[in-house]
């Protein structure tokens, strides 16, 4: 099963019936030139990516970046109209008054599969005293987290959060909790590969930024910035295909990978099956 474990749904036709609500998303997100996919054009994208699995995100920030840009009620709305297509991750905001309520709800009530955090937009740390129940819950429910980490393009948000060394507590104080940096923390990748070095319950997805061409650009990040060999000997079941879907081109990344010149067993991990584990399925 192929698997991208890092798609933002924030203009999927279905989610999107108000304008001023999609006018959020495109300022938020800073991504303008696309218009809304229905759910078919998903599915033949899916197809020419020779993807299974598409892992929704919901995205919630703090109220005064735009509060739930993409609720955890949406993807769940999402994964019900095509369960065939779609996992999802739910979201939350550390200042929530309610924190540990909104994760039990994401976890047992919509039976989502894990939680993904934006750093960035709420000007936090991973190991944040505040989020200890949530991650009490995460244990309790065997279900991982994502960070959204390396760097980052909307606007007001600072990279000073975004630094994947920033994981390192939580990782030691939470060896059981499978921990996700997005981006392969780029432009720290070698830093990145560090912590999946030295931390099992750390992964790391390949959603790497790329100017302008996805096949270059993973060529330079994952054969030269990180020699090919430590992807395809030492970090095999730790990495994740991410695409970072509508930011980037989900198709060109997916075909980049079968051109590294890594192994066929480990391009089968990172395309799907190392998401299995890190999702708990």
């Amino acid at each position: 099963m192929r698997i991208d474990i890092h798609v933002h749904p924030a203009f999927y036709a279905d989610i999107n019936g108000d304008s001023h609500r999609e006018g959020l998303r495109h300022r938020v997100t800073d991504i303008h030139k696309n218009g809304l996919a229905a759910l078919e054009h998903i599915e033949n994208k899916m197809a020419c990516a020779r993807l299974d699995r598409l892992t929704l995100l919901a995205q919630v920030y703090p109220e005064a970046r735009g509060g739930a840009i993409v609720s955890n009620e949406e993807v769940r709305s999402l994964i019900s109209l095509r369960p065939d297509l779609f996992f999802g991750m739910g979201s939350l905001d550390p200042g929530d008054p309610h924190l540990a309520e909104t994760a039990e709800h994401a976890l047992g009530d919509l039976g989502l599969l894990g939680l993904a955090l934006y750093p960035c937009a709420g000007e936090f740390r991973p190991d944040d005293p505040r989020l200890e129940p949530v991650w009490s819950l995460c244990e309790q429910y065997d279900r991982p987290v994502l960070f959204h980490l390396g760097m980052t393009w909307e606007p007001g948000q600072s990279m000073a959060w975004a630094h994947p060394l920033s994981v390192e507590p939580l990782a030691m104080s939470h060896p059981k909790l499978r921990i996700g940096i997005t981006r392969f923390g780029w432009p720290w990748v070698r830093e990145t590969a560090a912590l999946l070095l030295k931390y099992p319950n750390l992964y790391a997805d390949t959603g790497v930024l790329y100017f302008d061409c996805a096949r270059e650009f993973y060529q330079q990040t994952f054969t030269k910035d990180l020699p090919i060999t430590w992807l395809d000997r030492s970090l095999r079941h730790q990495v994740l295909f991410g695409s970072d879907d509508p930011r980037f081109e989900q198709i060109r990344m997916a075909a980049a990978m079968e051109t590294l010149g890594l192994r066929e067993s480990s391009v089968e991990l990172i395309m799907g099956e190392n998401a299995l584990v890190y999702l708990g399925l």
